[in-house]
């Protein structure tokens, strides 16, 4: 992976969990961070070109990652990993920002020593 990897962030519509996400790591110097839904009336997308930005992939549920997989089969897809957090939150929510702090930061430590 290069120095300062490319993580796309996945949720169902883009509008609470994966947007925190962004939102709460968009000035991290480790990476650069980017956000997207599944469905079609999220406000971003997820597309091609997101997978191909991506060095890693965040999604917050099981169903996701298999999504995603299926569908974006055909292109070379990076790591994907399951966050485990239902949608529950709204955008913003303090327990959902340290959930995303917590689960996102281990693994990037644990798994990608950054």
């Amino acid at each position: 992976m290069k120095d300062r990897p490319n993580i796309l962030v996945v949720c169902g519509r883009n509008k609470r969990r994966s947007r925190t996400a962004e939102y709460i790591f968009k000035n991290d110097s480790r990476f650069s961070i980017r956000s997207v839904g599944l469905s079609a009336k999220s406000n971003r997308q997820i597309g091609d070109r997101d997978i191909i930005w991506s060095d890693l992939i965040f999604v917050m549920e099981d169903g996701q990652a298999s999504r995603v997989s299926g569908v974006f089969r055909h292109l070379g897809l990076p790591p994907i990993h399951v966050l485990h957090i239902p949608d529950e939150y709204e955008y913003l929510d303090e327990e959902l920002i340290d959930l995303l702090t917590d689960r996102i930061n281990s693994t990037l430590r644990i798994e990608w020593g950054i």
